[in-house]
Parts: C-alpha cells; structure tokens; sequence
C-alpha cells in the first residue's frame, strides 16, 4: 500500500511509502484523495498530519510516467482536494519536497520541517513549469518577488530559509512525527486557516514585473521554460485563482511536448542513470576513505578540494618544500574565494583547509586508499611518479592518472599489479566542473572500474567511462570543434561572425573565445606531441598565432585583441590578414549564423559516431554528458546526439554530404549513415 492511515488519538497519521522518492504515482495520488473522503467523514480525527516514510517527503513526479498520458486523479485535483478537507492537514517535511511533492504540502493547511529538509519547485530544470498550483498558490503565501526567484531559479531553498519566506510554518527539532503530531494537537481547536488559494496576493512596485523579466531572461539564455513560469507567477498575481490556474495548466501542458523539455528530459535520465552503468551492475568497489593527489597545481589544487568537500582527508606531495607551500597555497585559495564570494563560512573553510596536510615524502603515501597524479602532462614525467608509487603504496591501493591526452596503457607501463590503474579526467577547474571521464586500461580490474564511479559519486560528479584514444570522448570532439572553425575562417567567416553564431546557438562562449580564454599555447602543445607521433593536425591560423606569441588573453592578443585590464575581446587587423594569407586561392562564400553552427556541429556529431562505433563511448547518452558537463554545449538541447536525433539523422546526413563535397567536412561515417537509415544511434550502442 502507498498510503497508511494510523490514529493517534484525535490526530490522524498519514503516512506515504511509495519508495525510492515517493514519487506521485497515479497510485499515490488516488490513495491521498480516499484519505481526504475516509478521515473527513470520521468525526473523531480533529486534525491530520500527512508524513512519509523513507528518506525523503514526497520528492516530485514519477519518472516512469514521463512522457506518458497522464492518468486521474490529475495533481491539481489531489492538491484541491487536500485544500478543501473538513480537517486542518499537516505536511510534514524531512528530505526534499520537490515539485509536485511541494504542490501537495501547498494544498496543507500548515507544513513543518525538520532543519535539514529542502523544498523546491524545480520544473524549469525539466523545460517545464509547474503544474499543480505551484505559481499560483506560492505567490499568495510568500509573495511575488520571492515566489518568482523560486519558480523560475528551480534550486530548492532549505527549511530555515523557507521558514523566514514564510513557505512553512514551524522548523521542528527532534522526532519529525512526534513533534508534527503535537503541532496538529496544537492547533487542532483552531478555526481553520483560509485556504491559500483564497488568499490576495501582495502588491509589487512599479516595473517589478519588466525588471524582473529582464533578469529571468539574462539567466535562461534561450530556455522557454524559466519565462514562461514569470508570466504564470504574474498571472496569478494580476487575476483570479481560477484564471491563473487554467493559465499555469495550458502553459504546463504546452510546454510538456516541447522539443526544450523533451532534451531536458533526456538529459535528466542520462544524469540518472550515469553513476551506476548496467556493466558494472553487482561489482562491488574498493573502500576509499583517505586520498592523496601528487601534484599541487591548479589542476591538483582542485581535485584535492574536491576529495575534501567529499569530506575525504587530503595529502597533496610535490618534490620539495616550497613547492608543498605552493600547492598548499593553491587549495588555500579556493576556499578564499569561495569565502570571499559568500559560498562558504570562515568556519567551514578553515575546517576543511584542515584536512589537508602536504609534503614532499613520498612515503606518506603508504597506507593511502587512494591516489590522484595530477603532474605536467609529459609521459617520463608521470611514469616516474607512478615507479615510486608502486614502491611505496598498498598493493591495493588504487592508482589513478589525471591526463587529457595521454594514453593511460602507457602510463601504468611498469606499474606493479597494473589491475589497480585506471584513468580520472577531471575538468578544471576540478572542484567545480562536474565532468569525470573514467579510462580504464586494458589491465584495470572492474570492481577498480566500480571504484572510479563510486568515487564520481562521493565527488557529486557525472562519470563518463571513456574508452583509450587520443583526447578520450570530449577533447577529441574538441579538436574537431576547432579545425571546423578554422575552416570557416578560411572560407570567409570571421571569427567574430563563428562566436556569435555559436553564442547565438546556447554556447556560453565562442570557439575562438574560449581559446583565448584558456590560452591558444595549451592546443598548440597537443599538436605538436600529435605531429611526433606522425599524424597531421589542421590548425593554419593558429599555428601562425602561436608563431607569433599571440596565445590569448594572457599575451595581450591571441584571436583577438585585448586592452590591458579589459577582456572584451576587440576585432584583429593583425588576425585578418593572417587568416587572408592562410586562405588564399580558397573559395570564398558568405555565411549566415546557422549554416555556421551546421559547419562546427554536424562534424562534431560525425565524430562522436565514430567514437561509438570504436566502443570509446558506449553510449549516445554519454557523450551528450561530456559534451554538456565539461564543454557548456546547452543543456536545453539535450546535447549534440540528441539534438542530432530530434533534428532528424537523414538531414545531419545530408548537410555533412554538402559541406564534405565542399570540402568544408569530412564525409559522414558508415555509423552515422546507418544510424540515419535506423532513425536513432541506438544500434551503435549495442
């Protein structure tokens, strides 16, 4: 049974368990309206308190009928329903009251938490909004201007601020059933509170509704969603409950079919299902709970304060004292700044700088679980680290590499009981990029495999497993990003015109922005370890760049020009004639922003079906993880596999076919004409 009732004397306990989440099953739903009917007609039950067994209060919808026609009661009559009761209902919130799960404690007459539980309206993260009642009863609770940070942000607030919103009622120490149950004895004999859905919305100052429009927009950059759910919160605040409920209903239904929550919504499963693949279904992982990263860099800086934010004790080893200073320094500072940036207290920085401790004595590390390399990436240097690893710690330890480009079978060349090794990919900066490619040799034992993933876990990070080529999944994509643009400029686009276009498309930068950003110096040392091993990068303009010292922001110039002290990036004569030189003799053509984007794009989803078809990637999902976690491809389009899919295979097909004949692309795959053929990249995933 999903619900329960219990009577403690004149309080009626409901009690929900529907697990994992308690999500709101067609089930739960029917069984809370027969809970309203059965207790209202029992005139010995004075108040009711609405609990839910498990870990969490009801946390939102049920995944499993997303997608589906959805079958009554519908929400929003279950939340009436409870609304409208004889008796006052008490929601009793511990774990996450998320979506529906929020809607459904908004139909209670009065809500109370325990301190660490959190409630939310995430809907806009799925590309939707609120279905329920959501934006029209939160306004008439907690008012506009709070109701529209948390309708249109979708982050969950945690119960003492929700307290202070005026969302609950009481934040409850101790038992969570005991201290509900006499919070509904207290108010038991009092008339019962008007209804929210009664209730007058606060008045707003003049231009509130168009600033804050103006705000929402800034922050959604082309999602629907988050605007849609402004204009559902101002709806009900300008009309009747009613009206703004039929409005929020038609905009809920609209948006459910749109293409935005469709990506969404296959990038929330592809989130889900990331940290448990079925290959490593029953493979138990190994005990982690010391960690050491060698290396104390801005790459190993910020994997040690990631371990330490998973509450991991740290040591951080360089080859000598001052360069510990450094790199102790290094982990300093990011907890500085995020201080200095109100994300963390003093306290919490000072408590977590404690347990990190450094030095330069490798043998530090032998009894450690786990240990990060996070040296230059040059192979003699890496493979030294590892032959005093493998002198110094547990044969069980796990030992983990953290290379871009660098072949991990060639690294754990040497390494005693190479079953321990595998690859960590962290994306800098590590404490803040969630991305983690996970690269197992062809030596790694699979419960190592399992500990890399449980490690992602504990990290809050979304594991990819990435199979051994040059550049792994994402940075192999990149490259291909790169040459495509540089073939643009080649054949008349300039690189302002390719940045807009892909600004234009949802990325957060540019192409060539981005390399200016991260410095061209950093691309032109993978291409020239690639030119030693025999192969032949296209890179025309930016070796020239390179020559030249133009590496970027931090040179003063790279793709474009900067101002000292302003990173607004200004338009190159310097660049323009580099780049007519490079192209000349070549055809010249004038480009609009889509085909643009096509000409970047549909040869990255070329290569990403190439990377399935070699098993590097085994799933479609997976590289739309990495491209959107690690390289801010917008998440609202699902990513480039999805997106390729929903605009149709055959079409992706017969664009490359034309730039290919143009000499723009190389020609699609075998894989992706039969993916086209198939409708989907399914097969490739088998």
């Amino acid at each position: 049974m999903t619900v329960t009732i219990a009577r403690e004397n004149a309080i009626a306990v409901v009690t929900v368990d529907n697990p994992p989440v308690n999500a709101l099953s067609q089930a739960l739903r029917q069984a809370l309206v027969d809970a309203v009917a059965e207790l209202d007609a029992d005139a010995t039950v004075k108040a009711v308190v609405l609990i839910c067994a498990g870990r969490t209060f009801i946390a939102g919808a049920d995944v499993s009928e997303f997608g589906k026609p959805p079958q009554p009661p519908h929400l929003p009559d279950v939340v009436a329903t409870i609304e409208v009761a004889k008796k006052p209902w008490v929601a009793a919130i511990h774990g996450s009251a998320l979506g529906g799960g929020l809607e459904v404690a908004l139909g209670c007459a009065y809500r109370v938490a325990v301190a660490s539980a959190s409630l939310g309206l995430p809907e806009v993260k799925l590309g939707i909004i609120p279905g329920a009642g959501g934006t029209v009863r939160l306004p008439r609770l907690i008012g506009p201007a709070a109701a529209v940070d948390l309708v249109t942000g979708g982050s969950p607030v945690g119960a003492k601020k929700a307290e202070g919103l005026g969302l609950i009622d009481a934040v409850l120490d101790g038992d969570l059933k005991a201290g509900a149950i006499a919070f509904a004895e207290n108010i038991a004999e009092k008339p019962l509170p008007q209804p929210i859905s009664s209730r007058e919305v606060a008045a707003v100052e003049a231009g509130f509704w168009e600033n804050a429009e103006k705000a929402v927009a800034a922050k959604a950059r082309r999602e629907i969603a988050p605007l849609r759910a402004l204009a559902s919160v101002r709806k009900a605040s300008e009309t009747d409950f009613d009206n703004a409920m039929a409005f929020e209903r038609e905009t809920f239904l609209e948006l459910r079919g749109s293409e935005q929550a469709a990506a969404l919504r296959h990038v929330f499963f592809a989130e889900r299902a990331a940290p448990r693949p079925p290959e490593l279904a029953g493979i138990t992982p190994r005990d982690i709970r010391s960690a050491a990263v060698i290396g104390g860099g801005t790459m190993g800086a910020g994997i040690a304060a990631a371990l330490r934010d998973a509450g991991l004790p740290v040591v951080v080893i360089e080859r000598d004292a001052a360069a510990v200073e450094r790199g102790l320094a290094n982990v300093r500072a990011i907890y500085e700044g995020s201080v200095k940036r109100g994300r963390m207290t003093q306290a919490l920085a000072d408590e977590r700088m404690a347990g990190v401790t450094g030095g330069d004595d490798y043998g530090l590390l032998a009894d450690m679980d786990l240990v990060i390399e996070a040296v230059f990436e040059d192979l003699d240097v890496k493979r030294a680290v590892f032959e005093k690893l493998s002198s110094v710690c547990r044969s069980d330890a796990v030992l983990a590499t953290n290379t871009s480009y660098l072949d991990p079978n060639a690294i754990s060349e040497g390494v005693s009981h190479p079953e321990r090794f595998l690859g960590l990919h962290f994306f800098s900066p590590a404490h803040i990029m969630k991305l983690l490619e996970i690269v197992p040799t062809e030596t790694t034992a699979p419960d190592v495999l399992a500990t890399g993933f449980a490690l992602a876990r504990l990290l809050g990070k979304i594991p990819v497993r990435a199979g051994i080529c040059d550049g792994f999944i994402g940075n192999r994509i990149l490259k291909v990003t790169r040459a495509q643009a540089e073939r643009l400029l080649l054949s008349g686009a300039t690189p302002s015109a390719v940045d807009a276009a892909m600004r234009a498309f949802g990325l957060p930068m540019g192409p060539f922005e981005a390399q200016d950003l991260g410095g061209l110096d950093i691309a032109a040392f993978q291409r020239k370890a690639a030119r030693a091993r025999g192969e032949t990068p296209f890179a025309p303009v930016a070796d020239r760049l390179c020559a030249i010292e133009r590496f970027g922001q931090k040179s003063g110039g790279g793709w474009y020009d900067y101002e000292l002290g302003d990173r607004a990036p200004k338009p190159s004569e310097a660049v323009a004639a580099i780049i007519a030189e490079a192209a000349a003799g070549q055809p010249q053509r004038v480009w609009d922003e889509a085909d643009i984007a096509d000409a970047i794009l549909l040869p990255m989803v070329n290569e990403a079906t190439r990377i399935l078809e070699e098993r590097v990637a085994l799933r479609a999902a997976d590289v739309d993880l990495v491209k959107i976690h690690g390289y801010g491809f917008p998440r609202w389009r699902g990513g480039p596999m999805h997106y390729a899919e929903a605009r149709g295979l055959a079409e992706v097909v017969s664009v490359l076919d034309r730039l290919a004949s143009d000499g723009l692309a190389h020609p699609p795959c075998e894989g992706l004409r039969r993916s086209a053929e198939a409708g989907s990249f399914s097969a490739l995933a088998k």
